[in-house]
C-alpha cells in the first residue's frame, strides 16, 4: 500500500460492516466506563474517546486513589488497561461476541478495583441487545480496523486544523461512541431551543444536554455513503441553510439526515484530500453562521496570531 493509501485507505462499508457494528458496541462498553468515572462536562465532553498513536483512548480517568486509562490498541489489537500505580491488564481484540468481550471486560474492571459499573445496554441504535446477551455481533477484521484507525488519524489532523481557526468556544476533536463518529463543534455563544429528542434508545434529557447551545458541528462517520461520509450541520438549522451552494465538489445536502454530506471516497480520491475536506468544513460552517446571523465571537485566530 502506497503512502497516500496508508493515509486515506479505501473503506467500503459493505466489506467491514459486521466488524464496524461489533467495534461500535465494544467502544460503547469502554466509553460508558469513562462516562461513569468522570464528572459531567458541558455537551457531554467528558464521555468521548480520543484518537492517538495506537488507536482510541479514554485518556486518564480518576479511579479511586489511582488514575486509569483504557486504550483500544489497533496496532497490537488489544484492549489495554493502565492504572497509574503500574497495574495493567490486556484483553485481545479478535473475532468474539459482544457478550464474551463484555464478560472479560467486567472481570478485568473488577480485578483493577474500578469503582464504577456501566449501564449494560447500548444506546443510540435502532435495535439494542444487552451486552451480556449479545451473541449476534462477533466480527473483527483486524486489517479493516487498522485501516479505519488510519483514516481517523488523517481526519483528526484536518479537524484539529479547522478547530484552531475559531476564536470562540469549540469542542475538542473527539470520538463519540454513541453514533461512532469523530467530530468537533463550534458555538455561537447563544442558547438553543430545547432539543426535541427522539434519538433511538437514548433519553431525551441526554440530547437536551448535548444541544442546549447554538452549534455548528462537523465530523466523519463510517456510514452514510458507500465508504462513509463527512457531515456538517447547524442546530438549530437556520432558514436557507440547506439551500446554500457550497461550491465544494461532491458535497450535497441530504434530506434524510438533515446534514451536508461529502463522501469519504471523494476525499480520498481527490488530488489534495486535506484541502478538499477543509474546504467542506469551512463552507458548511460559513453557511450556518451566515444564515443564522451569528454574533461576532472573540478575536479571529489568524488575526490573533498576527498580533503575537
Amino acid at each position: 500500500m502506497n503512502a497516500r493509501a496508508q493515509r486515506w485507505p479505501p473503506l467500503p462499508v459493505a466489506a467491514w460492516q459486521d466488524t464496524r457494528d461489533t467495534l461500535q458496541l465494544w467502544t460503547q462498553i469502554v466509553g460508558k466506563l469513562r462516562m461513569e468515572l468522570t464528572p459531567y462536562v458541558n455537551q457531554w465532553w467528558n464521555v468521548p474517546l480520543y484518537v492517538d498513536a495506537r488507536g482510541l483512548t479514554t485518556s486518564l480517568m480518576p479511579c479511586g486513589p489511582h488514575g486509569l486509562e483504557v486504550r483500544f490498541d489497533f496496532r497490537r489489537h488489544e484492549l489495554v488497561f493502565d492504572r497509574t500505580d503500574g497495574a495493567t491488564r490486556t484483553m485481545p481484540l479478535r473475532p468474539r461476541t459482544v457478550a464474551d468481550f463484555y464478560g472479560e471486560f467486567e472481570r478485568l474492571v473488577a480485578e483493577l478495583d474500578v469503582p464504577a459499573r456501566i449501564y449494560p445496554v447500548p444506546v443510540e441504535l435502532p435495535a439494542v441487545i444487552p451486552f451480556a446477551d449479545d451473541e449476534t455481533h462477533r466480527s473483527y477484521d483486524a486489517t479493516a480496523v487498522e485501516q479505519f484507525w488510519r483514516s481517523l488519524l488523517s481526519v483528526s489532523q484536518v479537524l484539529h486544523a479547522f478547530r484552531s481557526e475559531w476564536g470562540g468556544k469549540a469542542s475538542p476533536v473527539h470520538f463519540f461512541w454513541g453514533a461512532f463518529d469523530l467530530a468537533t463543534s463550534r458555538f455561537s455563544g447563544r442558547p438553543a431551543p430545547q432539543h426535541p429528542g427522539g434519538v433511538p434508545n437514548c433519553p431525551d434529557w441526554v440530547m437536551r444536554g448535548a444541544y442546549d447551545a447554538e452549534v455548528s458541528s462537523a465530523g466523519y462517520w463510517p456510514g452514510g455513503a458507500d465508504e462513509g461520509a463527512f457531515y456538517s450541520y447547524t442546530y438549530p438549522e437556520p432558514p436557507g441553510f440547506r439551500e446554500r451552494d457550497l461550491g465544494v465538489p461532491g458535497a450535497y445536502f441530504d434530506e434524510t439526515f438533515g446534514e451536508f454530506l461529502l463522501p469519504y471516497r471523494d476525499v480520498r480520491q481527490a488530488e489534495d484530500p486535506e484541502a478538499l475536506l477543509l474546504s467542506f468544513l469551512r463552507a458548511t460552517f460559513r453557511a450556518g453562521r451566515d444564515a443564522g446571523k451569528w454574533p461576532p465571537v472573540g478575536v479571529p485566530v489568524p488575526e490573533l496570531r498576527r498580533a503575537l
